[in-house]
């Protein structure tokens, strides 16, 4: 019966089809879980391309769910951080401990799903402008779906907040500009994820 829930394992139409990576940008909002990407039981990667505001950043940048299930990548006093909300229950949070340059910058979060089935855990990192900042594990991940009425939203979370200090509604806006977000998908593997890390190594190798 829980098996129902995801649209790949009974084979419905899926509006996303094949495709593996979404781009997005501030001002979408809304979507629901069938006109986004399904990133559940997958690894993955956010790349966003920020202007932050001199001073102290603050806002969510890309989030998906709520209070109750959800994960959110933000800005809270400057410093980056992603916070995965499973069920409501449990919060892991991959936060950096210093701020974000003002101007032009590039967050990107990874996150190296474990495989081996549904739900399962995997490590988290964060990089900006390709140097790493930070890295955690995520043990438990939601496997069919986070709300039924919950939205992704960019430079905005609406609803009820998956982070509370971040919040949602006007609370949440970002307070710089998000002019694309990327968001892409990979099977877990452990070869894939070796391949992401290299590529990642080789970002912050010419950015030295």
């Amino acid at each position: 019966m829980f098996e129902r829930a995801v649209t790949a394992m009974v084979g419905r139409p899926d509006l996303t089809g094949d495709r593996t990576s979404l781009t997005l940008a501030e001002g979408m909002t809304g979507m629901m879980e069938n006109v986004f990407l399904n990133v559940k039981n997958k690894s993955k990667t956010i790349t966003a391309e920020l202007e932050v505001p001199a001073g102290d950043g603050n806002g969510a940048i890309l989030v998906q769910g709520g209070r109750f299930g959800g994960w959110s990548l933000y800005v809270k006093d400057g410093r980056p951080g992603y916070d995965y909300n499973f069920l409501g229950l449990k919060r892991y949070p991959v936060a950096a401990t210093g701020p974000l340059p003002a101007g032009k910058v590039t967050l990107l979060f990874d996150f190296a799903y474990d495989g081996g089935g549904m739900g399962k855990g995997g490590t988290g990192t964060l990089f900006v402008n390709g140097k790493q900042v930070a890295q955690g594990r995520i043990e438990q991940t939601q496997g069919m779906i986070f709300s039924a009425d919950e939205t992704a939203d960019v430079g905005i979370d609406l609803g009820t907040p998956v982070v509370e200090a971040i919040g949602s509604e006007k609370r949440s806006k970002f307070t710089g500009r998000i002019p694309k977000v990327t968001v892409e998908v990979r099977e877990g593997s452990a070869k894939a994820d070796a391949a992401v890390r290299d590529a990642q190594k080789e970002v912050a190798r010419q950015t030295e």
